[in-house]
Protein backbone atom coordinates (compact mmCIF):
# COMPACT_ATOMS: atom_id res chain seq x y z
CA UNK A 1 0.00 0.00 0.00
CA UNK A 2 2.82 2.38 0.85
CA UNK A 3 4.41 1.80 -2.56
CA UNK A 4 1.09 2.58 -4.30
CA UNK A 5 0.69 5.78 -2.26
CA UNK A 6 4.22 6.85 -3.15
CA UNK A 7 3.62 6.06 -6.81
CA UNK A 8 0.43 8.15 -6.85
CA UNK A 9 2.23 11.06 -5.19
CA UNK A 10 4.91 11.33 -7.85
CA UNK A 11 3.13 10.23 -11.02
CA UNK A 12 0.47 12.30 -12.75
CA UNK A 13 -1.22 11.27 -15.97
CA UNK A 14 -2.03 13.87 -18.61
CA UNK A 15 -5.70 14.62 -19.01
CA UNK A 16 -7.08 12.96 -22.12
CA UNK A 17 -7.90 15.61 -24.73
CA UNK A 18 -10.58 14.70 -27.23
CA UNK A 19 -10.30 17.95 -29.17
CA UNK A 20 -7.83 17.26 -32.03
CA UNK A 21 -6.98 20.96 -32.48
CA UNK A 22 -6.14 21.31 -28.81
CA UNK A 23 -3.93 18.22 -29.03
CA UNK A 24 -2.03 19.69 -31.97
CA UNK A 25 -1.56 23.04 -30.29
CA UNK A 26 -0.57 21.55 -26.94
CA UNK A 27 2.52 20.08 -28.57
CA UNK A 28 3.38 23.21 -30.59
CA UNK A 29 5.99 25.01 -28.50
CA UNK A 30 7.42 27.14 -31.32
CA UNK A 31 6.79 28.43 -34.83
CA UNK A 32 8.92 25.56 -36.13
CA UNK A 33 6.57 23.12 -34.40
CA UNK A 34 3.60 24.77 -36.14
CA UNK A 35 5.50 24.51 -39.41
CA UNK A 36 5.93 20.77 -38.92
CA UNK A 37 2.23 20.32 -38.14
CA UNK A 38 1.27 22.32 -41.22
CA UNK A 39 3.62 20.26 -43.37
CA UNK A 40 1.94 17.11 -42.12
CA UNK A 41 -1.61 18.38 -42.66
CA UNK A 42 -1.34 20.25 -45.97
CA UNK A 43 -0.87 18.83 -49.48
CA UNK A 44 2.75 18.99 -50.58
CA UNK A 45 2.18 21.66 -53.22
CA UNK A 46 0.21 23.89 -50.84
CA UNK A 47 2.82 23.61 -48.10
CA UNK A 48 5.65 24.33 -50.52
CA UNK A 49 3.85 27.42 -51.81
CA UNK A 50 3.71 28.74 -48.22
CA UNK A 51 7.13 27.55 -47.14
CA UNK A 52 9.26 27.96 -50.24
CA UNK A 53 11.59 30.67 -51.45
CA UNK A 54 13.48 31.72 -54.54
CA UNK A 55 16.03 29.54 -56.32
CA UNK A 56 18.42 27.87 -53.86
CA UNK A 57 16.57 29.39 -50.90
CA UNK A 58 19.69 30.84 -49.30
CA UNK A 59 17.90 34.07 -48.43
CA UNK A 60 14.90 32.14 -47.14
CA UNK A 61 17.21 30.43 -44.63
CA UNK A 62 19.28 33.54 -43.90
CA UNK A 63 16.33 35.72 -42.87
CA UNK A 64 15.55 33.97 -39.56
CA UNK A 65 19.18 32.93 -39.04
CA UNK A 66 20.23 36.58 -39.23
CA UNK A 67 18.71 37.33 -35.84
CA UNK A 68 21.27 34.99 -34.26
CA UNK A 69 24.00 37.43 -35.33
CA UNK A 70 22.91 39.66 -32.44
CA UNK A 71 23.19 38.84 -28.75
CA UNK A 72 21.54 40.51 -25.82
CA UNK A 73 23.21 42.61 -23.14
CA UNK A 74 20.81 41.99 -20.25
CA UNK A 75 20.39 44.49 -17.44
CA UNK A 76 19.33 43.16 -14.06
CA UNK A 77 17.68 44.44 -10.88
CA UNK A 78 15.40 46.71 -12.91
CA UNK A 79 12.01 45.85 -11.30
CA UNK A 80 10.25 44.29 -14.29
CA UNK A 81 7.10 43.43 -12.35
CA UNK A 82 4.96 45.71 -14.54
CA UNK A 83 5.74 45.39 -18.25
CA UNK A 84 4.07 47.53 -20.89
CA UNK A 85 4.36 46.10 -24.41
CA UNK A 86 1.97 48.58 -26.01
CA UNK A 87 3.04 51.20 -28.51
CA UNK A 88 1.60 53.14 -31.43
CA UNK A 89 2.12 52.84 -35.16
CA UNK A 90 1.21 55.89 -37.25
CA UNK A 91 -0.48 57.32 -34.16
CA UNK A 92 -2.77 54.33 -33.65
CA UNK A 93 -2.41 52.24 -30.48
CA UNK A 94 -1.36 48.62 -30.72
CA UNK A 95 -0.86 46.04 -27.98
CA UNK A 96 2.64 45.19 -29.21
CA UNK A 97 4.92 46.28 -32.08
CA UNK A 98 3.86 43.45 -34.39
CA UNK A 99 1.98 43.69 -37.70
CA UNK A 100 0.60 40.73 -39.62
CA UNK A 101 2.03 41.06 -43.12
CA UNK A 102 -0.07 40.52 -46.25
CA UNK A 103 -0.08 37.02 -47.70
CA UNK A 104 -1.56 36.03 -51.03
CA UNK A 105 -4.03 33.19 -51.48
CA UNK A 106 -4.43 32.66 -47.75
CA UNK A 107 -7.41 30.33 -48.16
CA UNK A 108 -5.20 27.57 -49.53
CA UNK A 109 -4.23 26.88 -45.90
CA UNK A 110 -7.79 26.97 -44.50
CA UNK A 111 -11.19 27.87 -45.91
CA UNK A 112 -11.65 30.82 -43.54
CA UNK A 113 -8.41 32.34 -44.77
CA UNK A 114 -8.12 36.06 -44.20
CA UNK A 115 -11.28 36.18 -42.09
CA UNK A 116 -9.72 33.90 -39.48
CA UNK A 117 -6.46 35.85 -39.39
CA UNK A 118 -8.17 39.24 -39.17
CA UNK A 119 -10.35 38.10 -36.28
CA UNK A 120 -7.33 36.75 -34.42
CA UNK A 121 -5.40 39.97 -35.00
CA UNK A 122 -8.29 42.03 -33.64
CA UNK A 123 -8.40 39.90 -30.49
CA UNK A 124 -4.63 40.36 -30.12
CA UNK A 125 -4.94 44.13 -30.63
CA UNK A 126 -2.48 44.35 -33.54
CA UNK A 127 -2.73 45.50 -37.19
CA UNK A 128 -3.45 42.97 -39.91
CA UNK A 129 -2.88 43.37 -43.67
CA UNK A 130 -4.96 42.26 -46.67
CA UNK A 131 -3.14 41.47 -49.91
CA UNK A 132 -4.30 42.66 -53.30
CA UNK A 133 -4.17 38.93 -54.09
CA UNK A 134 -6.26 38.06 -51.07
CA UNK A 135 -8.92 35.38 -51.17
CA UNK A 136 -11.43 37.33 -49.08
CA UNK A 137 -12.54 40.75 -50.22
CA UNK A 138 -11.91 44.13 -48.63
CA UNK A 139 -15.54 44.28 -47.56
CA UNK A 140 -15.78 40.68 -46.34
CA UNK A 141 -12.94 41.24 -43.91
CA UNK A 142 -14.30 44.60 -42.74
CA UNK A 143 -17.58 42.88 -41.91
CA UNK A 144 -15.95 40.51 -39.40
CA UNK A 145 -13.18 42.68 -37.93
CA UNK A 146 -13.17 46.15 -36.42
CA UNK A 147 -9.44 45.89 -35.75
CA UNK A 148 -6.73 47.97 -37.38
CA UNK A 149 -6.55 46.86 -41.04
CA UNK A 150 -3.97 47.72 -43.70
CA UNK A 151 -4.29 47.13 -47.43
CA UNK A 152 -1.39 45.96 -49.59
CA UNK A 153 -1.18 47.25 -53.17
CA UNK A 154 0.58 45.68 -56.12
CA UNK A 155 1.03 48.08 -59.02
CA UNK A 156 -1.14 46.50 -61.68
CA UNK A 157 -1.04 47.75 -65.24
CA UNK A 158 -4.68 48.76 -64.84
CA UNK A 159 -4.30 51.84 -62.65
CA UNK A 160 -8.06 52.31 -62.67
CA UNK A 161 -8.43 48.98 -60.89
CA UNK A 162 -5.77 49.95 -58.34
CA UNK A 163 -7.60 53.22 -57.66
CA UNK A 164 -10.86 51.34 -57.23
CA UNK A 165 -9.29 48.97 -54.69
CA UNK A 166 -7.70 51.80 -52.72
CA UNK A 167 -10.99 53.71 -52.70
CA UNK A 168 -12.83 50.64 -51.45
CA UNK A 169 -10.23 50.12 -48.72
CA UNK A 170 -10.66 53.70 -47.56
CA UNK A 171 -14.45 53.34 -47.51
CA UNK A 172 -14.16 50.11 -45.49
CA UNK A 173 -12.00 51.72 -42.80
CA UNK A 174 -8.53 50.45 -43.68
CA UNK A 175 -5.95 52.75 -42.14
CA UNK A 176 -2.66 52.30 -44.03
CA UNK A 177 -1.35 51.18 -47.41
CA UNK A 178 1.57 48.89 -48.16
CA UNK A 179 2.95 49.44 -51.66
CA UNK A 180 5.00 46.37 -52.59
CA UNK A 181 7.96 47.50 -54.69
CA UNK A 182 10.09 44.36 -55.11
CA UNK A 183 8.00 42.44 -57.66
CA UNK A 184 8.95 43.92 -61.04
CA UNK A 185 9.06 40.25 -62.07
CA UNK A 186 8.30 37.16 -60.03
CA UNK A 187 11.20 35.40 -58.38
CA UNK A 188 11.91 31.85 -59.53
CA UNK A 189 10.26 29.71 -56.87
CA UNK A 190 11.51 26.30 -57.85
CA UNK A 191 9.41 24.28 -55.43
CA UNK A 192 6.33 25.62 -57.23
CA UNK A 193 7.93 24.82 -60.60
CA UNK A 194 8.59 21.23 -59.56
CA UNK A 195 5.07 20.77 -58.20
CA UNK A 196 3.39 22.45 -61.18
CA UNK A 197 1.64 24.60 -58.56
CA UNK A 198 -1.30 26.65 -59.77
CA UNK A 199 -3.62 29.08 -58.02
CA UNK A 200 -6.13 27.86 -57.08
CA UNK A 201 -4.72 24.35 -56.57
CA UNK A 202 -6.23 21.81 -58.95
CA UNK A 203 -7.79 18.64 -57.57
CA UNK A 204 -7.45 16.09 -60.36
CA UNK A 205 -5.86 12.78 -61.22
CA UNK A 206 -2.40 14.10 -60.44
CA UNK A 207 -3.40 15.12 -56.92
CA UNK A 208 -5.87 12.42 -55.90
CA UNK A 209 -3.26 10.53 -53.88
CA UNK A 210 -2.07 13.70 -52.16
CA UNK A 211 -5.69 14.60 -51.41
CA UNK A 212 -6.39 11.19 -49.94
CA UNK A 213 -3.37 11.46 -47.68
CA UNK A 214 -4.57 14.87 -46.44
CA UNK A 215 -8.35 14.28 -46.14
CA UNK A 216 -9.17 17.12 -43.73
CA UNK A 217 -7.67 19.73 -46.06
CA UNK A 218 -9.29 18.16 -49.12
CA UNK A 219 -12.76 18.09 -47.53
CA UNK A 220 -12.35 21.69 -46.37
CA UNK A 221 -11.31 22.68 -49.89
CA UNK A 222 -14.19 20.86 -51.59
CA UNK A 223 -16.95 21.87 -49.17
CA UNK A 224 -16.37 25.61 -49.47
CA UNK A 225 -16.79 28.13 -52.24
CA UNK A 226 -14.07 28.28 -54.91
CA UNK A 227 -10.88 30.14 -54.08
CA UNK A 228 -10.49 33.33 -56.12
CA UNK A 229 -8.74 36.68 -56.01
CA UNK A 230 -11.78 37.98 -54.15
CA UNK A 231 -11.20 41.69 -54.72
CA UNK A 232 -11.34 41.44 -58.52
CA UNK A 233 -13.98 38.76 -59.09
CA UNK A 234 -15.94 39.52 -62.26
CA UNK A 235 -13.41 42.00 -63.63
CA UNK A 236 -11.72 41.60 -66.99
CA UNK A 237 -8.48 40.77 -65.20
CA UNK A 238 -7.77 37.20 -64.07
CA UNK A 239 -9.63 36.61 -60.82
CA UNK A 240 -8.47 33.10 -60.01
CA UNK A 241 -11.67 31.45 -61.19
CA UNK A 242 -9.48 29.43 -63.54
CA UNK A 243 -6.16 27.95 -62.47
CA UNK A 244 -3.08 29.98 -63.44
CA UNK A 245 0.56 29.85 -62.46
CA UNK A 246 1.56 32.84 -60.38
CA UNK A 247 4.45 33.75 -62.67
CA UNK A 248 2.14 33.90 -65.71
CA UNK A 249 -0.41 35.96 -63.81
CA UNK A 250 2.14 38.50 -62.60
CA UNK A 251 3.75 38.81 -66.03
CA UNK A 252 0.38 39.73 -67.54
CA UNK A 253 -1.01 41.94 -64.79
CA UNK A 254 1.86 43.63 -62.91
CA UNK A 255 3.37 46.88 -64.15
CA UNK A 256 7.13 46.66 -64.61
CA UNK A 257 7.21 50.40 -65.27
CA UNK A 258 6.51 51.23 -61.61
CA UNK A 259 8.80 54.09 -60.59
CA UNK A 260 9.29 56.75 -57.93
CA UNK A 261 6.84 59.01 -59.76
CA UNK A 262 4.03 56.58 -58.94
CA UNK A 263 4.34 57.45 -55.25
CA UNK A 264 2.85 60.88 -56.02
CA UNK A 265 0.00 59.22 -57.90
CA UNK A 266 -0.75 56.90 -54.97
CA UNK A 267 -0.66 59.86 -52.60
CA UNK A 268 -3.22 61.63 -54.79
CA UNK A 269 -5.77 58.86 -54.16
CA UNK A 270 -4.88 57.93 -50.58
CA UNK A 271 -4.61 60.29 -47.61
CA UNK A 272 -3.38 57.87 -44.96
CA UNK A 273 0.07 56.42 -44.25
CA UNK A 274 1.96 54.80 -47.15
CA UNK A 275 4.61 52.16 -46.45
CA UNK A 276 6.96 50.97 -49.19
CA UNK A 277 7.41 47.23 -48.72
CA UNK A 278 10.58 45.90 -50.28
CA UNK A 279 13.25 48.44 -49.34
CA UNK A 280 16.59 46.60 -49.50
CA UNK A 281 19.26 49.32 -49.56
CA UNK A 282 20.10 52.47 -47.65
CA UNK A 283 20.11 54.36 -50.95
CA UNK A 284 16.48 53.45 -51.69
CA UNK A 285 15.49 54.21 -48.10
CA UNK A 286 16.79 57.76 -48.62
CA UNK A 287 14.90 58.11 -51.89
CA UNK A 288 11.72 56.83 -50.25
CA UNK A 289 11.93 59.40 -47.49
CA UNK A 290 12.58 62.11 -50.08
CA UNK A 291 9.47 60.92 -51.92
CA UNK A 292 7.43 61.59 -48.79
CA UNK A 293 6.41 58.09 -47.73
CA UNK A 294 5.46 57.51 -44.12
CA UNK A 295 7.04 54.11 -43.62
CA UNK A 296 9.79 51.82 -44.87
CA UNK A 297 9.14 48.09 -44.99
CA UNK A 298 12.65 46.65 -44.95
CA UNK A 299 11.91 43.38 -46.70
CA UNK A 300 13.16 40.90 -49.28
CA UNK A 301 9.68 39.38 -49.71
CA UNK A 302 10.47 36.57 -47.29
CA UNK A 303 13.25 35.30 -49.53
CA UNK A 304 10.74 34.65 -52.33
CA UNK A 305 12.05 37.11 -54.92
CA UNK A 306 15.83 37.60 -55.26
CA UNK A 307 18.03 34.94 -53.73
CA UNK A 308 21.02 36.47 -51.93
CA UNK A 309 19.13 39.69 -51.27
CA UNK A 310 20.11 41.60 -48.10
CA UNK A 311 18.83 40.26 -44.78
CA UNK A 312 16.28 42.69 -43.28
CA UNK A 313 17.57 42.62 -39.70
CA UNK A 314 21.05 43.65 -40.89
CA UNK A 315 19.63 46.68 -42.71
CA UNK A 316 17.62 48.13 -39.86
CA UNK A 317 20.43 49.96 -38.10
CA UNK A 318 22.14 51.48 -41.16
CA UNK A 319 18.78 52.62 -42.55
CA UNK A 320 17.80 54.21 -39.24
CA UNK A 321 21.17 55.92 -38.96
CA UNK A 322 20.72 57.38 -42.45
CA UNK A 323 17.07 58.48 -42.43
CA UNK A 324 16.70 59.67 -38.85
CA UNK A 325 13.66 59.35 -36.63
CA UNK A 326 10.90 60.97 -38.70
CA UNK A 327 9.95 57.86 -40.69
CA UNK A 328 8.51 54.58 -39.42
CA UNK A 329 10.70 51.51 -40.02
CA UNK A 330 9.15 48.05 -40.15
CA UNK A 331 11.44 45.01 -40.23
CA UNK A 332 9.80 42.30 -42.33
CA UNK A 333 11.29 38.86 -42.71
CA UNK A 334 12.54 36.02 -40.52
CA UNK A 335 10.70 36.94 -37.31
CA UNK A 336 10.00 33.72 -35.43
CA UNK A 337 10.06 34.70 -31.73
CA UNK A 338 9.27 37.58 -29.43
CA UNK A 339 13.01 37.92 -28.86
CA UNK A 340 13.35 38.78 -32.58
CA UNK A 341 10.97 41.69 -32.05
CA UNK A 342 13.20 43.05 -29.27
CA UNK A 343 16.32 42.75 -31.43
CA UNK A 344 14.70 44.59 -34.35
CA UNK A 345 13.48 47.39 -32.09
CA UNK A 346 16.87 47.68 -30.40
CA UNK A 347 18.49 48.19 -33.80
CA UNK A 348 16.07 50.97 -34.71
CA UNK A 349 12.82 49.48 -36.03
CA UNK A 350 9.47 50.77 -34.81
CA UNK A 351 7.75 47.42 -35.40
CA UNK A 352 8.15 44.10 -37.16
CA UNK A 353 5.83 42.26 -39.51
CA UNK A 354 5.50 38.54 -40.14
CA UNK A 355 3.66 36.35 -42.61
CA UNK A 356 4.81 32.72 -42.65
CA UNK A 357 4.38 32.11 -38.89
CA UNK A 358 0.67 32.82 -38.96
CA UNK A 359 0.30 31.04 -42.33
CA UNK A 360 1.81 27.92 -40.74
CA UNK A 361 -0.48 28.32 -37.75
CA UNK A 362 -3.54 28.68 -39.97
CA UNK A 363 -2.62 25.51 -41.84
CA UNK A 364 -1.89 23.65 -38.61
CA UNK A 365 -4.99 24.56 -36.62
CA UNK A 366 -7.12 27.18 -38.35
CA UNK A 367 -8.12 30.33 -36.47
CA UNK A 368 -7.17 28.84 -33.11
CA UNK A 369 -3.72 28.23 -34.51
CA UNK A 370 -3.37 31.94 -35.31
CA UNK A 371 -4.48 32.83 -31.77
CA UNK A 372 -1.85 30.39 -30.52
CA UNK A 373 1.06 31.85 -32.49
CA UNK A 374 0.14 35.44 -31.57
CA UNK A 375 0.05 34.51 -27.88
CA UNK A 376 3.40 32.77 -28.36
CA UNK A 377 4.87 35.98 -29.82
CA UNK A 378 3.38 38.08 -27.00
CA UNK A 379 4.78 35.75 -24.32
CA UNK A 380 8.19 35.78 -25.98
CA UNK A 381 8.22 39.56 -26.18
CA UNK A 382 7.28 39.90 -22.52
CA UNK A 383 9.83 37.31 -21.41
CA UNK A 384 12.65 38.89 -23.39
CA UNK A 385 11.82 42.37 -22.13
CA UNK A 386 11.87 41.11 -18.55
CA UNK A 387 15.15 39.23 -18.98
CA UNK A 388 16.87 42.21 -20.63
CA UNK A 389 15.54 44.69 -18.07
CA UNK A 390 13.23 46.61 -20.44
CA UNK A 391 9.96 47.64 -18.83
CA UNK A 392 8.48 49.51 -21.80
CA UNK A 393 8.93 49.50 -25.55
CA UNK A 394 10.65 52.89 -25.25
CA UNK A 395 13.36 51.34 -23.09
CA UNK A 396 14.39 48.93 -25.86
CA UNK A 397 17.40 50.80 -27.26
CA UNK A 398 20.70 50.08 -28.97
CA UNK A 399 22.35 49.12 -25.69
CA UNK A 400 20.11 46.05 -25.46
CA UNK A 401 21.95 44.13 -28.23
CA UNK A 402 25.38 43.87 -29.77
CA UNK A 403 26.58 42.05 -32.85
CA UNK A 404 28.28 38.79 -32.01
Amino acid sequence: MGMITTFRSVVQFNKITLDPVERRLRGAASVEDLRRVAKRRLPHGVFDYIDGGAEDERTLAANPAGFANYEFQPRVLRDVSNLDMSTSIFGRPTSMPLILAPTGFTRIAHSQGELAVARAAERAGIPWSLSTMGTRSIEEVAAVSEGDKWFQVYAWRDRGLVEELVTRAKAAGYTAIWLTVDTAVLGRRERDVRRGMTLPPKIGLSTLVDGAVHPSWTLDFLRNEPITFANVVGRDTEDGSTAVTLSEHMARQFDQALSWGDIDWLRSIWEGPIVLKGIQTVADAKLAVAAGVDGLGISNHGGRQLDDAPIPIDLVEPVRDEVGTDVTIICDGGVRRGSDIVKALALGADAVSMGRPYFYALGAAGERGVDHVLEFMRDGLARTMALTGCRTIAEIDRAVVRRR
